[in-house]
């Protein structure tokens, strides 16, 4: 007697968790795509390059060792270098935001 009893339960118990799972899924299906971690500085440039920029366009954090800028530098520029696609422009920004980490400081171009 108590064996079909049982049995019911386990078939009910069974469906109503398929029922809750179909729900979730569909739930999950139509969510928003939302980027959790993002690899690389995304936004336009400022001005005047700030130390906190520099580090997000190397993806650093600001008080960091000359090696780590170094090494940042090189996987960052390989990704955008000019003669592999990239642009001329990211990598002129790209270096200056490694130069600014290691406190050199380039001339403006001008001979005078």
């Amino acid at each position: 007697m108590a064996t079909p009893l049982i049995a019911g339960m386990a078939v009910a118990v069974t469906a109503m968790a398929g029922k809750y799972g179909i729900e979730a899924w569909q739930a999950f299906k139509i969510r928003p795509v939302v980027p959790r971690i993002r690899k690389f500085y995304q936004g336009g440039f400022q001005s005047v390059m700030t130390r906190r920029e520099a580090a997000q366009i190397l993806g650093v954090r600001e008080s960091i060792a000359h090696q780590k800028v170094k090494e940042a530098h090189r996987r960052v520029i390989q990704a955008n270098h000019p003669d592999a696609g990239g642009s001329d422009y990211l990598a002129s920004k790209i270096n200056e935001a490694k130069d600014h980490l290691l406190g050199q400081s380039r001339g403006n171009g001008s001979a005078f």
